[in-house]
């Protein structure tokens, strides 16, 4: 029992008490605007990059992050990244936001040897998100990554009469042969 409580406290005492607001990317953030990184080092981290979906009404969003590691002692355990809202009162990190990607582990790049990433899609309506990045690091650890988002064009008002009034008018045209 008393191992059990030992290695319950060395696991609080390892996380972070919390989280660390890295950077903010923006308002629709793409390409260059939403490239982040950040060296964490040795030791557990909790970091998030804030970012605004403005217009719409939705957006491609697509986010990865990876870990190079020249070293083994720089790999991150238990490495997992998310997107989240921001909830309905646009305070990062409280009870009322809800993740809308992962959050995803990590998992070993597929050409790259001695490195690892994580990433997602998804279509998001304007509002107020961030990035989320938790892992144990090793050493000299750090990452790196890119958010793009992408409105998706709307329907153009109107655009569906043409078609239904060609889809009448074949209707007609067949009452009138039967």
């Amino acid at each position: 029992m008393l191992k059990l409580a030992l290695m319950a406290g060395a696991l609080l005492l390892a996380w972070p008490a919390e989280a660390a607001l890295i950077k903010p990317l923006g308002i629709n953030p793409a390409s260059s605007a939403g490239t982040f990184n950040n060296a964490p080092g040795g030791g557990a981290f909790e970091d998030q990059f804030t970012f605004t979906l403005s217009g719409g009404p939705q957006f491609i969003t697509v986010a990865n992050v990876t870990n190079v590691y020249p070293r083994t002692t720089d790999f991150i355990t238990n490495f997992t990244a998310a997107v989240w809202t921001a909830g309905a009162d646009g305070i990062v990190n409280n009870a009322d936001d809800a993740a809308v990607i992962g959050p995803v582990a990590a998992t070993a790049c597929l050409i790259a040897p001695s490195c690892q990433s994580a990433g997602g899609t998804a279509l998001l309506n304007a509002g107020n998100y961030y990035l989320e990045f938790t892992g144990i690091g090793g050493g000299t650890s750090g990452y790196g990554g890119n958010l793009a988002v992408a409105a998706v064009p709307g329907p153009v008002v109107g655009a569906g009469l043409p078609g239904l009034v060609l889809l009448l008018a074949g209707f007609l045209r067949w009452r009138r042969r039967a």
